[in-house]
Parts: structure tokens; sequence; C-alpha cells
């Protein structure tokens, strides 16, 4: 295959928690025509201090306009938490974690991350959570924990951190779009409705 997406994101990213359903349509809409392959972004990893108000207020806003451009549930009872320390490390981790095992179970293991934590409150900074959402999508339990440990796994985490620094990737989500002899296109930097990405999809297929 000489055509594929690459989709950089963050399991605790709202706005890609808004682009979920626009990337659902996507992978309908492109099938078997390009690959899809799933880069962790790393949007607040290695958080060491535990949310204030201030944080909660400034997160708050940002679900609102996310849920007004979206339409995407958020279940609000997330800010009634004490203590929460917001390190996306953990869940992006489980992103590659889940890619080294079986990687066309990436994307699914990215979307039931983003479903987890914005629409049902689940704690996807906490290593057991994280074992039984990648279980739910089809990972043994057992193979997602030696996975996550992994030295290995820690390293292509920041690899992947590393290469969308180096992508000069601005904002998630970012989807490009890559075939061989072609210039890479940004089919979109940022959130974007499906209505306004498609005929960009379109015309990158078209070559």
């Amino acid at each position: 295959m000489d055509r594929k997406l690459l989709y950089f994101a963050d399991p605790m990213c709202s706005w890609c928690w808004g682009f979920s359903p626009v990337m659902d349509k996507l992978k309908a809409k492109v099938g078997d025509r390009a690959g899809l392959e799933i880069f962790v972004g790393g949007l607040r990893p290695f958080t060491d201090h535990a949310m204030t108000e201030q944080d909660k207020s400034y997160v708050r806003n940002h679900w609102n306009h996310v849920a007004e451009a979206s339409g995407q549930p958020f279940d609000y009872n997330f800010f009634e938490r004490d203590g929460f320390t917001y390190d996306t490390e953990p869940a992006c981790r489980a992103v590659v974690a889940v890619r080294r095992i079986a990687p066309e179970l990436a994307p699914a293991m990215l979307a039931r991350l983003h479903k987890a934590f914005y629409a049902e409150n689940k704690d996807t900074t906490d290593p057991d959570v994280l074992a039984e959402l990648a279980n739910e999508v089809g990972v043994p339990m057992g193979d997602f924990e030696i996975a996550f440990a992994d030295e290995d796994t820690k390293q292509e985490t920041l690899a992947d951190f590393h290469y969308a620094q180096r992508s000069q990737i601005t904002g998630f989500p970012t989807l490009v779009g890559v075939a061989e002899g072609e210039t890479p296109v940004a089919l979109t930097i940022g959130f974007r409705p499906w209505e306004n990405l498609e005929p960009a999809v379109d015309q990158w297929l078209a070559g």
C-alpha cells in the first residue's frame, strides 16, 4: 500500500475526543485504500502536580468548547476529583503497548481511551484501568501489562513524542497524508468537522 495516514493525537486531548467521530467516518471512507498509523503526541506527559482549581477551570472551558463544536459527551463529574494529576504519558504508553502487540488495534485503543476518560470518567492514568481497556479492544491483560512495563515501550513512547516535535506538529489532532513520490499533505491541524475534511481526503486519495 503506497498511501498511509499518520494520525498524531493524545488519549487525554479533548479536541482529539471531539475528532473521534470524524476518524470513524474517515476510516469508513478510506477503507483499504490507505493504511493508518497512530502516533501519540504527548500533550502533558510527566506532569507531577495535582490539578488546582484554576487548572480545572481552564480544562472545563476547553471541554465546553469541544462539546459545542463536536457534540461529543463529557462527564463533568471529573472535576469533583481531588488530587488528580493530569499526566498523559501512561495513556500514551498504553496506545504504544497495544501497537507493539497488535498494530491494527492501536486506533481502537486510542478511541477507547478517549471515551473512557471523557465520557465515562475513568482514570486513564491508572495502569489497572489501562489494562482493562486494552482487554476490551482485544489485547489480553497479561500481555498488555508486560508490554506496558517494558523499557522498550517507554522508549518508543518517547520516540513518538520526539517524532511529533521533529515533524513540527503544532496541535492535536493532526492528520497527515503520505504517499510515495508525493509531498506529505497536512489534511488537518487541529479539530475539523468531517464535512470540511472530506474534500481534502478525496483530493489526497485521488493523488
